[in-house]
C-alpha cells in the first residue's frame, strides 16, 4: 500500500488567492439555472476563476457586485460613480474598475472584497475603460473625438499617470482594451463607437504603446476575447460578420461564425469552443455556441424570452464545463443571469403519444417526434422500451425511425394487460442532449395488488433488514417468490424465499445489508389475474473511518478534540473502509478562517486491497489555523455505485510553531 501526498501549501493557497486543489471525479451536470442579481446597468463583467466569483459593475447604481457561482451576493462595493470597465490581474488578486465619474482607476482585492487603492487619471480625464499588462494599467478616458490612451505605471514606489498614449491614432470614443498574459507585451484596442470598427496593435513591451498595426473591420464592436493560445481575437459587433477570428500578427481574417446579427458578447473556453449571442430582444436564439470549425451552425438556445446577452456577458467556468451567461436588462433593479450546465450540447425535445385505453394482444400506435434546432438526421433511431407487469424494469422491443421533420410512428402489440408504458428515447450524440418521451395505456386484463416495503431506506453496513411483501386478492395461487440482487456484476440475483403468503398476505425474508440491493416481489399469475412483480431497491453504506498520526498531543478547543501538530511534522491520515475492487476514497480538507469553515481541496486516493489508505499531508505548514480532515465513500466518484454515499466523521488538528 502506498501513501500518498498532498501539500498544505497548496490548500492555503486556495484559501489566499494562488492555486485550486482540483478534487476528484466530477459529478454529473445539474440542470441551467437563472438567478437574478442585483444590478441595474451592468456595465461590464469578469470571472474570477482562483476565487470562483465574478465581479459585476453597475453603472447605474456606482457600484460593483461580487457574486458566487450560484449567483449568491457576496459583497456590494458601493461609492464607484458611473464604474465601468473591469480588469482582473493575471494573479486574480485584484480587481481594477474604471470610475469616470471620479477621475479615477480604483483596486479592489478579490479575497476581501475591498477597495484597497485608488489612482486619480487627472480632473476630467473620465477614464472609461481600463486592462492590466506588465505592471502597467491601460485605460481609456475623455470623450467623442477627445478621447484618448493613457497610462498608470505601478511598477515603481509611486504610480505615475501619463495621458494621450495613443502613438498619435484619432480615437472617436475612448477604446476598448484587451490583453493576456499569453500575448506579452501586446495591447489590443477598439474603437467601439465608429461604424469603421478600427482596431489597433500597441507594442507595449517599453511601456509606451507603439502602434504595431491596425486595421479598420466593421464597426461597433461591442466584444474582444482571446484564443487559448494567445495567437489570435475572436471579436463580437454589430457589423459585418457579427463575430470573426482575427489573428494578432497580421490582424487577418480566419474564419467568421454565423448565427448571430448583432455579437453582444464573445468568450472562449479553455479547449477553444466559442460562445456568442446577441443583445437583440427580439432574435431567436440569442446564444451560439461553436464547437465544430468554422462555417458550422452552433449550438443555440433562447434563454430569455424578453432580453437579450449583455455586453461583455459571457464566461467559461474555469474547467471550461459550464458557461455563465448575463443579460441585457438595463430597467429594474436586478439582472438575470442563466448558468448552463451543457452549453456545447443542442437541446432535443422528444414527444410520445399512445391511445388511453387498448385491449390485450391486438396493435396498438404510438408516434411523436423529436426535435432540435439541429435537425436529426432523417433516419436516427430512437431506443423504445416498454414496461408492465411482466417487465417492471422496462424490455426493449426495438427501435423507431424520424423521418427528415423528426416525427416516428411504430406498433406494438402489448402481451399483459394492466398499465403499459411505452418510452421513447433519443441517446444523444456529440452534438445533441440526450431526451426522452413516455406514454402509457391502460390495457384491459384482470390484477391484483402487490407491494413490497422498504424502497429507498437506507441501512448501516452489514445490518439484517426484513422486506415485506403483501399480495392482494387473487383466484388461486397465492404463492410469491422474494429475490434479491445486489448491486454490482459479481454478485448475481437470488431467491431468497418462495412460499405461500400468511392469512394476512404478507412473505417477509431478510437480507444482510452489504451492498445497495434490489429486492423483486413476483406473483406468477393465475387464471383471472395477471401476473405481476414490484421491486425495492434499499441502500446500504460502507464502514469509513480516518485517523491521525504523528501529532506530539491532543487537546481540546472548546469541544472539540484538535490533535497538535508541529509545523516540521507531516501528518498522516489513515483511512479505513469497506474494500470494492477499484475503489477511492474522497479524502476533503477543510481550514478555519475567521470563524468559517472553508474547503481547501478534495481528492480520491485508491484503498489497497485491505480497505486502507494513507496520505501524507506535506509542508510548509500554516501555524495557528483549524483544520479538518474526514474521508467519505460517495456513490459513482469513488469508482463504484455498489454503496450509497457514506461521510466518515471529521478529525480537527493544528500546526504550531
Amino acid at each position: 500500500m502506498r501513501t500518498r501526498r498532498i501539500s498544505t501549501a497548496t490548500a492555503f493557497a486556495v484559501l489566499f488567492s494562488s492555486v485550486v486543489l482540483v478534487g476528484g471525479v466530477a459529478s454529473p451536470a445539474a440542470a441551467d439555472s437563472r438567478v437574478d442579481v442585483p444590478v441595474t446597468w451592468l456595465s461590464d463583467s469578469v470571472l474570477d476563476g482562483v476565487h470562483q466569483r465574478l465581479f459585476l459593475s453597475d453603472r447605474s447604481s456606482g457600484k460593483i457586485v461580487a457574486i458566487d457561482f450560484t449567483g449568491r451576493t457576496l459583497a456590494t462595493i458601493p461609492g464607484l460613480p458611473q464604474v465601468t470597465d473591469l480588469a482582473l490581474s493575471p494573479d486574480a488578486a485584484t480587481v481594477y474598475a474604471a470610475v469616470p465619474g471620479a477621475d479615477k482607476i480604483v483596486a479592489v482585492d478579490t479575497a476581501t472584497l475591498r477597495v484597497t487603492a485608488q489612482y486619480p487619471t487627472g480632473q476630467g480625464t473620465e477614464p472609461s475603460t481600463v486592462a492590466y499588462a506588465d505592471g502597467r494599467l491601460w485605460f481609456g478616458h475623455g470623450r467623442s473625438w477627445d478621447s484618448a490612451l493613457g497610462s498608470v505605471d505601478l511598477t515603481g514606489a509611486e504610480p505615475v499617470v501619463a495621458l494621450d498614449q495613443g502613438a498619435g491614432f484619432d480615437w472617436s470614443t475612448p477604446p476598448t482594451l484587451h490583453t493576456d498574459p499569453l500575448a506579452p507585451g501586446t495591447l489590443v484596442a477598439v474603437d467601439s463607437g465608429i461604424s469603421s470598427g478600427p482596431i489597433v496593435i500597441y507594442d507595449i513591451t517599453t511601456g509606451v504603446p507603439a502602434i504595431g498595426l491596425h486595421e479598420d473591420k466593421g464597426g461597433f464592436v461591442n466584444d474582444v476575447d482571446f484564443t487559448p493560445d494567445g495567437a489570435n481575437i475572436i471579436v463580437a459587433g454589430r457589423r459585418g460578420p457579427s463575430v470573426a477570428e482575427y489573428r494578432l500578427s497580421d490582424l487577418a481574417e480566419l474564419r467568421t461564425f454565423p448565427g448571430p446579427g448583432q455579437g453582444a458578447s464573445v468568450a472562449v473556453a479553455p479547449d477553444g469552443t466559442v460562445a456568442t449571442g446577441t443583445a437583440d430582444w427580439f432574435e431567436d436564439p440569442d446564444l451560439y455556441v461553436y464547437t465544430r470549425g468554422s462555417g458550422q451552425p452552433g449550438s443555440t438556445r433562447n434563454l430569455h424570452d424578453t432580453t437579450g446577452l449583455a455586453e461583455r456577458g459571457l464566461h467559461w467556468s474555469p474547467d471550461g464545463s459550464k458557461l455563465f451567461a448575463l443579460h441585457d436588462a438595463h430597467s429594474g433593479s436586478t439582472t438575470p443571469m442563466t448558468m448552463l450546465t451543457a452549453p456545447r450540447s443542442y437541446v432535443t425535445t422528444t414527444t410520445a403519444s399512445a391511445p388511453a385505453k387498448a385491449t390485450r394482444a391486438k396493435a396498438l400506435t404510438v408516434s411523436g417526434r423529436t426535435s432540435a434546432s439541429l435537425p436529426l438526421p432523417s433516419g436516427t433511431q430512437l431506443a423504445v422500451t416498454r414496461t408492465d407487469l411482466e417487465s417492471p424494469k422496462g424490455k426493449a422491443i426495438g427501435s423507431a425511425k424520424v423521418d427528415a421533420k423528426g416525427f416516428y410512428t411504430f406498433k406494438d402489440t402489448p402481451p399483459t394487460g394492466g398499465r403499459v408504458t411505452y418510452k421513447v428515447a433519443f441517446v444523444g450524440d456529440a452534438s445533441h442532449t440526450k431526451s426522452s418521451a413516455t406514454a402509457s395505456v391502460a390495457v384491459s386484463r384482470a390484477a391484483t395488488t402487490l407491494k413490497l416495503n422498504r424502497n429507498k431506506s437506507l441501512h448501516a453496513y452489514d445490518k439484517n433488514v426484513s422486506f415485506t411483501a403483501t399480495l392482494g386478492k387473487t383466484h388461486k395461487n397465492r404463492v410469491v417468490e422474494l429475490w434479491a440482487d445486489p448491486f454490482g456484476a459479481d454478485k448475481p440475483k437470488k431467491l431468497i424465499k418462495k412460499a405461500k403468503v400468511n392469512s394476512q398476505g404478507n412473505l417477509s425474508a431478510t437480507v444482510t445489508m452489504k451492498r445497495d440491493t434490489t429486492v423483486n416481489a413476483v406473483f406468477a399469475g393465475d387464471g383471472r389475474y395477471a401476473p405481476k412483480s414490484v421491486k425495492s431497491t434499499a441502500y446500504a453504506q460502507v464502514k469509513v473511518s480516518t485517523t491521525l498520526s504523528r501529532h506530539y498531543r491532543t487537546a481540546k478547543i472548546g469541544k472539540t478534540t484538535y490533535a497538535y501538530y508541529s509545523k516540521k511534522k507531516n501528518p498522516d491520515f489513515t483511512t479505513s473502509m469497506t474494500y470494492y475492487q477499484g475503489r477511492a476514497q474522497k479524502l476533503s480538507l477543510e481550514v478555519n478562517y475567521r470563524g468559517k469553515w472553508y474547503d481547501v481541496g478534495q481528492h480520491y486516493f485508491p484503498l489497497g486491497s485491505n480497505g486502507k489508505s494513507i496520505v501524507t499531508l506535506e509542508g510548509p505548514h500554516e501555524t495557528g489555523y483549524k483544520m479538518r480532515v474526514r474521508s467519505s465513500y460517495i456513490n459513482g466518484s469513488s469508482g463504484d455505485s455498489v454503496n450509497s454515499t457514506t461521510h466518515g466523521a471529521w478529525k480537527y488538528f493544528i500546526f504550531t510553531k
